[in-house]
């Protein structure tokens, strides 16, 4: 799939009401981590975990669907294994923008969640970590921003380019 450009980035990021599914129980997680941060940033969070009832006093949904009002966007942080399965419940609920969390590792990127979005024409921003993108973001996540840039990893405004497959060297 090709790579996302900072227009799609841009968009994701510019919807008020937004769910991150796979926030976990431990306070100390990453992934708690950006619930946080987006929420003292102004995003209407909502917490999707079907092992949890609340998060940071907010009710926690244990799918999209149950989610009233509906969310503009979904942030999937969970393991690459289960992310078609998130991508699949987003286009049940409705919901056309999604984010495949990645900071190390694969992170929420897989071949099937994307390609069962591009199937269903949702609009999917692959890879990435949100804190680059954020204005005003901590020194460590600023460096990550550079890092891609030098390597030519960070992604660019306009149309999408291909991307390599990992382990290429392209």
């Amino acid at each position: 799939m090709p790579a996302s450009t900072r227009n799609e980035i841009d968009d994701f990021l510019a919807q008020k009401r937004l769910a991150l599914v796979g926030v976990s129980r431990n306070p100390k997680d990453f992934s708690r981590g950006m619930f946080h941060e987006l929420r003292r940033r102004g995003y209407d969070m909502v917490a999707v975990n079907p092992n949890l009832t609340e998060v940071e006093g907010t009710r926690c949904f244990g799918r999209l669907q149950d989610i009233a009002p509906p969310v503009e966007g979904v942030l999937v942080m969970t393991s690459s294994e289960k992310s078609e399965q998130v991508v699949r419940d987003c286009a049940e609920a409705g919901i056309t923008r999604v984010w495949l969390h990645r900071g190390a590792g694969k992170g929420a990127v897989s071949e099937a969640a994307l390609n069962f979005c591009r199937q269903q024409g949702l609009r999917v921003v692959a890879g990435y970590c949100p804190y680059m993108f954020l204005p005003e973001t901590p020194f460590f996540h600023r460096m990550h921003g550079f890092f891609m840039k030098l390597g030519g990893a960070y992604p660019a405004y306009g149309a999408r380019q291909p991307v390599a497959k990992q382990g290429s060297s392209s």
